[in-house]
């Protein structure tokens, strides 16, 4: 299974997606999970209704879920944004963590996988400049809640890399963003076995 956590384009142009499109296409994985990042506001204008249809045969996942050999996964691209975040990449996002809070709440309690854009506060979520810019709401109201088996995201570029499982959670969570802070495509794809 191949799972892309968003900001399918750089600048959200119609040949990026097409581009995206054909490599996405051309990965051979039994299955192809996304779902959009705050750089990806074509998507943000599509209703909601209309969005699994348009990328088959991948699953595109909006505060929806879908399953995979017995695992039940859910995704979510909503993030808050914060001071030095790219004012043309607001998608799916809110001016505070109060407003995509709702988002989180429809996260089913047996979700095994998790995927979301944004990370949540305090894992994996450090900007270049020291500031944790995670979703607060995600931590203290979701995580100990749900306990999925593995949580990934991306969005904070310089927190790239994998935790866990961390024993107050059994959670394993992965920040898998390839791109560094430069939005320099250095970063390795990060393989996960459950």
């Amino acid at each position: 299974m191949l799972i892309v956590t968003g900001d399918l384009t750089a600048r959200d142009t119609v040949d990026e997606y097409l581009s995206f499109y054909e490599w996405l296409d051309n990965q051979e994985y039994t299955k192809k999970i996304l779902i959009a990042g705050n750089h990806d506001n074509e998507l943000a204008k599509v209703e909601y209704g209309d969005r699994s249809d348009r990328f088959y045969p991948s699953i595109y996942l909006c505060d929806s879920g879908t399953d995979f050999e017995g695992l039940k996964i859910w995704g979510s691209p909503w993030t808050s944004r914060f001071e030095g975040i790219n004012p043309h990449c607001c998608a799916f996002t809110g001016a505070c963590d109060g407003e995509i809070a709702p988002h989180f709440e429809l996260i089913p309690p047996d979700v095994d996988i998790l995927i979301t854009h944004g990370p949540p506060f305090t894992i994996r979520d450090m900007t270049k400049d020291g500031r944790q810019v995670g979703s607060v709401s995600l931590m203290a109201q979701h995580i100990t809640r749900l306990r999925p088996k593995l949580w990934v995201f991306s969005h904070i570029h310089e927190g790239y890399g994998k935790d866990g499982p961390y024993p107050w959670s059994g959670t394993t969570y992965v920040n898998c963003s390839i791109m560094n802070e430069k939005y320099q495509p250095i970063n390795k794809p990060i393989r996960i076995e459950l």
